[in-house]
């Protein structure tokens, strides 16, 4: 997709000048829902994320079954994504991104579908990717999942809010306003708290009644 306006570079390049294998070569993009039409195997999914990469198929599918394994859905290798729920297709999602092995990585909501265990070990994971040197650009509503990307005593991501298509604020996730920025962009009181170690931010109404 171009955009409207201005331009989306990657390193300096215009995404749009780049080839297809060049482009996934840079990075990789999960979406908030996994569209499956053919009944491809999970296994067949993920190795189909890594088809950049100048390797035999037996050396894809290893690197699958390992991406499958690193999100807890190794057993759905042989199963059609067809037949898989919500949140087992999102898993295999999530390995494909993992076998892509870019240096960016998108993600769009990326724990849509995923129970509580699973939303934390993602994000946690993520949080690994980057201190590990990945860059993770990540849209989400829910901003108390972000706790479990900064780890203690680690740099603290940062957090830009978005209206109406432009930048209201961007503040790193240790700031002491952001509760206040937070409450200010999605329109509630924002108070921010520590629970075992994480910073969490709870929303309430406005003084004098719902916003």
């Amino acid at each position: 997709m171009r955009p409207d306006a201005g331009h989306a570079l990657v390193d300096g390049q215009d995404v749009s000048g780049l080839a297809p294998r060049e482009r996934a070569a840079r990075l990789a993009w999960l979406p908030q829902r996994l569209e499956a039409a053919e009944p491809i195997t999970a296994l067949e999914q993920v190795v189909s994320a890594r088809y950049r990469f100048p390797e035999s198929r037996r050396a894809s599918e290893t690197a699958a079954h390992k991406a499958l394994s690193e999100v807890g859905a190794g057993s759905f290798a042989t199963r059609p994504i067809t037949e898989l729920s919500g949140g087992e297709r999102q898993r295999v999602a999530v390995a494909g991104l993992l076998a892509q092995e870019t240096p960016l990585v998108l993600l769009d909501e990326p724990a849509n579908f995923l129970d509580p265990a699973h939303q934390l070990e993602l994000y946690t994971r993520m949080g690994q990717l980057w201190r590990a040197g990945r860059g993770i650009l990540c849209v989400t509503h829910d901003v108390n999942v972000l706790s479990h990307v900064h780890a203690p005593g680690t740099r603290a991501p940062r957090v830009v809010g978005l209206f109406q298509g432009r930048v209201a604020f961007e503040r790193d996730h240790d700031a002491p306003d952001l509760g206040e920025q937070l409450g200010a962009l999605f329109g509630v009181r924002m108070l921010a708290t520590s629970v075992d170690g994480h910073r969490v931010f709870v929303g309430l109404p406005r003084s004098g009644g719902p916003p």
